[in-house]
């Protein structure tokens, strides 16, 4: 790099302050939490949906951090969502123990709101014996508490959760380790999986507490819990109009489970998921869980290739209900399934144009889904943040693109009618990781100091030219995009 261009650079950072506190004068109308530090180094298995190092128990520790996942031991609040086990006890998590949901009733509304959680899976003997012994909560009920806080869609605060505040809020624990296709209730190992089972359970347990009248339902989830929608939103849609009396609007919303299929799939023994891909971790698991998948996306592919139904771009041309995908272009979980480092220190040029190929693959996939949010950020799920109001797409925040798509459903427009000044097909168009203004935070790992985007780009040229690398992309389209506010 030439001693101009870091002069040029440096005096450029000077002007620059970090995107995400510009963002909030010059978009946010109503003041939010502040923002919690998101580190680039700790990807979504350290502080988002999995634990690191850990890989076989994947997004379990963050999730505890949660505050919709934390046990609430202050004075109860009516706002609280309440636990309940399911009235079938034969329903099992994976260790035989019943499972259940948690509720917060709204009297009056007709409206329904049911969260899947997210948490990876396990999918053979030795890496459930891990889940088990690290993070048992993801497979068994003995210990949930008794009630929980619900943040992001699920909150009951309208300054929060304005559109959903008041309706009726469902969060459905995960304990089955098996991206909520499972249909067995013993193996030879003694561990049941019933995802699948378990979701048309708790659609039963709601009938008679008001889902019989109900007028719409979304069925929701993050990471693995979003591909636990797209996996069981049609054969939800069908039990809720078999058992409630009027005409119901289902569907569905994927937070951060529109994964793609892996280009580095690798065979192995996959005991170890950090040496293993996403795909060969499927396919055993399928066979262990005793997979419910569904019929119309299995049909498109010969016997044994089943395993494809659970990418999203695989099975949405299959899918009768309407569904809404939040998808990070820059997803952490799919960054680590492709091996791809997004600590800037340590990335070398290969990786940063690995991660930028993941950002145009992913806008690719999602070209033909009428209803998307997805901003240019490295993260890792979002609805039930508490700061979700936060991120923007094109000045939208993903709130009131979910109610134009549901205003859209709800006057009954073609797939892809959008109402005036209502968009909700919403993809960035800036070309870089974390270009977008509202992105989440990042921080440098040694010093803890928030970096912008252009200082994040510098440390990583710096570092890449002391290695004799450099990667690829000129300088100007991303000083110029700055200066513009992104």
């Amino acid at each position: 790099m030439r001693i101009l261009e870091i002069f040029a650079i440096l005096l450029i950072l000077k002007e620059v302050r970090p995107q995400t506190k510009r963002s909030h004068k010059v978009n946010m109308k109503t003041p939010f939490q502040k923002r919690k530090n998101h580190h680039l180094n700790t990807d979504s298995r350290a502080t988002l949906m999995s634990p690191a190092d850990l890989h076989s128990v994947e997004h379990s520790i963050v999730q505890i951090r949660d505050p919709t996942l934390i046990p609430h031991y202050d004075q109860k609040s009516q706002e609280d969502m309440k636990l309940h086990f399911l009235k079938n006890t034969l329903v099992t998590c994976n260790d035989g123990t019943t499972a259940g949901y948690y509720l917060r009733e709204t009297k009056g509304s007709k409206r329904w709101i049911i969260f899947l959680e997210g948490g990876w899976c396990c999918y053979s003997k030795e890496t459930c014996g891990v889940r088990y012994d690290n993070v048992k909560r993801l497979m068994s009920s003995s210990n949930w508490p008794q009630t929980r806080k619900g943040t992001g869609i699920l909150s009951p605060r309208q300054d929060e959760n304005p559109y959903w505040w008041n309706v009726n809020a469902v969060f459905v624990p995960y304990c089955s380790s098996d991206v909520w296709s499972g249909n067995v209730s013993k193996t030879q190992d003694g561990y049941a999986f019933m995802g699948s089972v378990i979701i048309q359970e708790v659609i039963r347990d709601l009938v008679p507490r008001g889902m019989k009248q109900a007028k719409s339902v979304i069925l929701a989830g993050s990471s693995a819990g979003g591909t636990g929608v797209l996996i069981n939103i049609d054969r939800v849609a069908a039990l809720v109009e078999e058992t409630t009396s009027e005409s119901v609007q289902v569907r569905g919303l994927v937070d951060s489970g529109w994964f793609l299929d892996s280009r580095h799939s690798k065979q192995s023994d996959c005991l170890d998921i950090s040496k293993c891909a996403l795909t060969e971790a499927i396919k055993k698991g399928l066979k262990l869980w005793n997979g419910i998948l569904p019929e119309n996306c299995k049909q498109q592919f010969k016997k044994g290739d089943e395993w494809r139904c659970f990418y999203g771009p695989r099975l949405f041309t299959s899918m009768k209900s309407p569904i809404f995908v939040v998808q990070w272009l820059y997803d952490q979980e799919q960054l680590r399934i492709e091996n791809i480092q997004t600590e800037f220190q340590s990335m070398t040029e290969n990786q940063w144009n690995s991660i930028q190929n993941i950002g145009r693959e992913f806008k690719k996939s999602l070209r033909e889904v009428p209803a998307v949010f997805a901003p240019a950020c490295l993260s890792h799920t979002l609805i039930t943040k508490s700061n979700w109001l936060e991120f923007q797409v094109k000045s939208v925040t993903l709130a009131k693109a979910l109610h134009c798509w549901d205003r859209s459903l709800q006057e009954n427009r073609a797939p892809k009618g959008v109402i005036r000044g209502c968009p909700f097909h919403l993809v960035d168009n800036c070309q870089w990781p974390h270009c977008n203004p509202t992105c989440p935070a990042i921080y440098d790992a040694t010093s803890g100091q928030e970096l912008s985007i252009l200082q994040m780009f510098l440390k990583l040229r710096l570092e890449s030219q002391r290695r004799g690398q450099e990667p690829k992309g000129d300088l100007g389209p991303l000083m110029s995009m700055l200066r513009n506010s992104g």
